[in-house]
């Protein structure tokens, strides 16, 4: 008999490993506090045929000896008679009674009371949350020394909805605006079961929209800009022409202006030059609606000069859901190959699709994003020559003449 026959035989290491995957998927938390049952929980044990007994039989006596000496996995045994050997034994499945079981063969008794613990407290106080403990059971059990903290702050808002304060300003002992703001996911799921209806706004999502959805107050969006033309500037002699504006005065701004560039390094943005009737803004990556409330932005040429990268491809793909008809600036092929020397490598390039580049920009970007086994190039927009800004300024401006 080979011996890769008898590797094909259950060991005893064989339906621990089974029983850790299983606890590692959550399984016997989940059927803990949900209509589920495992148990008894009976898995088959996989031994030898008539044949490979026959064969080698001190191998087969090897394997039943491994198995009655073992005793963490309780065995249901199943007689047999052999034409050579006579009557013998062997194990037939490993039947667990009850989760305990296999808890104490897991050695996770701990965690096993840590999340009792967790159930118990949501039943008491959310018992709609149950279900999401069944669906999350690791996940709550990751967070089980925060778990009663996470309750306090679910009750709080629920007793005081659309509370229109700051994180900071939340009340609770133990509670911190580092621990709302690193729970924000968490605590976003549980709201949304807990909370009526009303009292959410079902339009802001994801964690930059936790604020909004739940009614705390967010920090002002602020925008920073520099007016390239000072005749177009608002009080310049007073306010200078480098300006921070929260996101409401940026909206109310209406300048003369017909042409906006937005950069996303800050040197670029302080030494952009001057150009007529035009502004930088700083960029904010990928943030953009502090744009959403400046309609006068719709009326103006917008130019968007990013890192010639998979990333900055993307940001301007964002910023064109907020202003469709935003041109990318020094973002294109010649750029790229007048300055491929000077590129560094990407260190966690995108590979999905774009909708909203042009073609041109579309070639790039997947120029850039096709890299299969090699490093991913990516043009830093601070290594362009001062030199070559100005001349893409100067063909904006002949540009702007021909219209």
């Amino acid at each position: 008999m080979s011996a890769s026959n008898a590797r094909r035989w259950t060991k005893p290491t064989d339906i621990k490993a089974r029983l850790l995957r299983q606890w590692e998927r959550g399984d016997f938390l989940s059927s803990s506090v949900e209509d589920r049952v495992l148990f008894p929980l009976r898995i088959s044990i996989r031994g030898p045929a008539s044949g490979e007994i026959s064969a080698d039989f001190s191998t087969v006596r090897d394997w039943i000896t491994n198995w009655r000496e073992q005793s963490g996995v309780p065995c249901e045994w199943k007689a047999f008679v052999h034409r050579l050997f006579g009557a013998n034994e062997m194990p037939n499945a490993a039947v667990f009674p009850d989760a305990r079981s296999v808890v104490r063969l897991l050695g996770v008794s701990r965690e096993w009371e840590a999340f009792h613990k967790i159930a118990e407290n949501t039943r008491s106080t959310f018992p709609e949350l149950v279900p999401w403990l069944a669906r999350r059971s690791m996940q709550a059990l990751e967070l089980a020394s925060d778990w009663e903290l996470l309750l306090t702050v679910i009750a709080w808002v629920r007793d005081h909805p659309r509370s229109n304060i700051f994180i900071r300003q939340i009340d609770i002992p133990g509670v911190h605006t580092k621990f709302v703001e690193r729970h924000r996911g968490t605590l976003g799921e549980l709201l949304d079961l807990v909370l009526p209806r009303e009292t959410i706004d079902t339009d802001a999502r994801g964690a930059l929209g936790f604020n909004r959805r739940y009614g705390f107050q967010d920090k002002p969006e602020r925008m920073r800009i520099r007016f390239l033309d000072p005749s177009c500037a608002v009080e310049p002699s007073r306010l200078g022409l480098d300006l921070t504006l929260n996101a409401a005065a940026f909206a109310k701004l209406a300048p003369s202006i017909t042409r906006v560039f937005i950069t996303e390094n800050e040197i670029n943005f302080l030494t952009f030059p001057e150009h007529p009737k035009s502004l930088v803004i700083f960029g904010a990556g990928y943030g953009w609606s502090a744009l959403d409330g400046a309609d006068w932005l719709k009326c103006c040429e917008v130019h968007y000069w990013g890192d010639i990268d998979t990333h900055g491809f993307a940001i301007l793909d964002q910023l064109r859901s907020h202003l469709p008809h935003a041109r990318s600036f020094l973002m294109d092929r010649d750029t790229f190959d007048a300055f491929h020397h000077l590129c560094s490598s990407e260190p966690d390039p995108l590979r999905r699709e774009l909708d909203r580049l042009n073609p041109e920009e579309r070639m790039v970007y997947d120029t850039l994003r096709n890299q299969a086994g090699r490093e991913t190039p990516r043009l830093e927009q601070e290594r362009v020559p001062f030199s070559t800004v100005q001349a893409a300024l100067r063909k904006l401006g002949v540009a702007q003449l021909l219209e």
